[in-house]
C-alpha cells in the first residue's frame, strides 16, 4: 500500500482548484479558446501528478523488494505499463 505525501495531496488540490476555475469559466460563458487552454493546463497537471505518483510508488516498492531480497524487474515493467495506460 502506498503512502501519499502532503506534496501529492497539495498537487491534487491545486488541480481541483484549476478545474473549479474552468467550471466557473464555462458557467460565465467565457471564450471557447480560453476554456480549452485552461482544460489543457489541467490535463498537463494531471499527467504530471500521475508521473509523480507512479514514480514515488515505484521507489517505495523497489525499496521494499530490495529489503526482502526480491527482484525489481517486474515492478519497473508494471510502472511503465501503468504510465502507458494512463495516456
Amino acid at each position: 500500500m502506498m503512502e501519499y505525501d502532503k506534496q501529492v495531496q497539495n498537487r491534487l488540490k491545486r488541480i481541483e482548484g484549476q478545474l473549479k476555475g474552468v467550471l466557473r469559466m464555462v458557467e460565465q460563458n467565457d471564450d471557447c479558446q480560453d476554456v480549452v487552454m485552461q482544460l489543457s493546463a489541467v490535463r498537463s497537471a494531471v499527467d504530471r501528478a500521475i508521473g509523480v505518483i507512479v514514480s514515488e510508488n515505484l521507489e517505495q516498492c523497489v525499496r521494499n523488494s530490495i529489503d526482502k531480497g526480491e527482484s525489481t524487474d517486474q515492478l519497473v515493467k508494471d510502472a511503465v505499463s501503468l504510465l502507458v495506460k494512463s495516456r
